[in-house]
């Protein structure tokens, strides 16, 4: 029985991981699927406002939006499955999860970005393919906005011209 580790999001490039595990049971029903959820914890500043319990019946409630699709396109098919949901940095998290169940594989879907955005973002795919020893797989989503493309690259370069001036 193969292993395989899903995390998702909640977006439409996990779901897109979600139908590329479904089409893999629909060939190997010796498929051992683990959907995971990782949440961000709030900041310091914002969770001193708020008790333990509204943080984690925050936390639940954003889990159960994000799992929902998922969880009713495993459903649907058939794929049997197993929940699981994590408070931390995503990546961490996601490799940490993939030892401590023995993932043979992690499926994960992800934005079409180009290096530059993908440099300068915090993106979730490169942390995971940085820190795991377990093979992932990459499914190509949708693309990002124009805005997104061609503003992060043009907002850095218009960030690194101040400073060159700022600093002559």
């Amino acid at each position: 029985m193969s292993k395989v580790l899903l995390p998702v999001d909640g977006s439409a490039n996990s779901l897109g991981a979600v139908r590329h595990v479904v089409n893999q049971f629909m060939g190997n029903h010796d498929l051992e699927v683990h959907l995971l959820h990782v949440r961000t914890p709030l900041t310091q500043h914002a969770a001193r406002f708020l008790s333990r319990s509204t943080r984690m019946r925050f936390h639940r409630d954003e889990a159960e939006k994000a799992l929902a699709p998922a969880r009713e396109m495993l459903k649907r098919f058939g794929v049997p499955f197993t929940e699981h949901v994590e408070l931390g940095d995503r990546a961490q998290m996601i490799t940490r999860a993939a030892q401590r169940l023995n993932a043979d594989q992690i499926v994960m879907g992800t934005a079409r970005k180009n290096s530059l955005t993908r440099l300068l973002e915090d993106s979730v795919t490169n942390g995971v393919l940085e820190l795991t020893q377990v093979p992932v797989q990459v499914v190509a989503g949708e693309s990002v906005s124009s805005l997104e493309r061609y503003g992060v690259p043009a907002g850095v370069a218009a960030a690194l011209a101040l400073a060159i001036v700022a600093i002559d």
